[in-house]
C-alpha cells in the first residue's frame, strides 16, 4: 500500500465542478492548482471548488516555462496569479490559509531557481508537507528544501490527444512501472506521494472520466489518499 496527496494542475476548466463533485464522493481533498487565465474564464467553478473543500494553489497566469522568462516577468505571472487567487477566495467565503505554488511543467526557473525560491520563502509561500517522501533523489536534489511543490508521480495523461498515439493503456503502465526513468514508483509498499492529474477537457473528449479511470485504479491497486497539509 501506498499513500498519496493528489494534486491537479490548471484548473479551473467547464469540467471542474464535475471534477470535484466526483471527489467529494470520492472523500479526496485535493491541492488543485490554478492556470490564472482559466479562473478568468471560469470564477464560478474555482469558487465551486473552493466551497466543497478543495485547496487552490498558484500556477502562474499564462502558464510559460519560468526558465525561458526574465526573473521579472515570472514575478509578475506569480503576482497576477495571486491577486485572482485573493479574490477567488474572497467571493467564495473562504479563507485563504494556505498559498502553494507549482512552476508550469514544473520548471524552477532556470538559472533564476534559487532567486524563485527566496521570493517565494519572502512572500509567504507555502511548502507542502513532503517530509514523509522517502526516495533518497528527493533530498540529494534539494526538493526537501524548495517551497514550490513538484511531484513522485505523473499520470501524463495530459499527453492523450489527437495524433499522440498515447493513450490510457500507457498511463497504466506508468502506474505500474517498477523502475521508472524519473520519479518514484507508485505502488512501492510503503512509499509516500506527490501524485499529478490535470483537469484538461482536451483529455475528457477523447477519454471520457479519464479521471474517475485513474483514481479508482490506483486505489483498486492499493493507493489510499491524504490530506493536503502544510509546513
Amino acid at each position: 500500500m501506498s499513500t498519496a496527496v493528489l494534486t491537479i494542475d490548471d484548473i479551473a476548466t467547464n469540467n471542474t465542478p464535475a471534477l470535484v463533485d466526483y471527489l467529494v464522493e470520492k472523500g479526496i481533498r485535493v491541492l488543485m492548482f490554478a492556470w490564472g487565465e482559466n479562473v478568468e474564464k471560469h470564477p464560478e467553478n474555482a469558487i465551486y471548488a473552493l466551497q466543497h473543500g478543495m485547496i487552490i494553489g498558484n500556477h502562474s497566469y499564462t502558464h510559460p516555462n519560468f526558465a525561458e522568462i526574465s526573473f521579472e516577468e515570472g514575478i509578475a505571472e506569480i503576482e497576477k496569479t495571486e491577486s485572482i487567487l485573493d479574490d477567488i477566495y474572497k467571493k467564495a467565503g473562504v479563507e485563504r490559509k494556505y498559498r502553494p505554488f507549482r512552476f508550469p511543467y514544473g520548471s524552477k526557473g532556470g538559472e533564476n531557481k534559487e532567486k524563485y525560491e527566496q521570493y517565494l520563502r519572502d512572500h509567504g509561500f507555502s511548502k507542502l508537507d513532503d517530509r514523509a517522501i522517502s526516495y533518497p533523489w528527493w533530498k540529494e536534489t534539494g526538493l526537501d528544501k524548495d517551497i514550490d511543490t513538484l511531484w513522485t508521480f505523473d499520470f501524463a495523461e495530459y499527453q492523450i490527444r489527437p495524433g499522440s498515439g498515447f493513450t490510457m493503456e500507457d498511463v497504466f503502465k506508468r502506474v505500474h512501472d517498477t523502475n521508472p526513468g524519473s520519479g518514484g514508483v507508485l505502488l512501492e509498499e510503503g512509499s509516500n506521494h506527490i501524485i499529478l492529474m490535470h483537469d484538461h477537457e482536451e483529455t475528457l473528449a477523447m477519454v471520457p472520466d479519464y479521471y474517475k479511470i485513474m483514481i479508482e485504479h490506483i486505489m483498486e491497486n492499493g493507493v489510499t489518499f491524504k490530506e493536503p497539509e502544510f509546513i
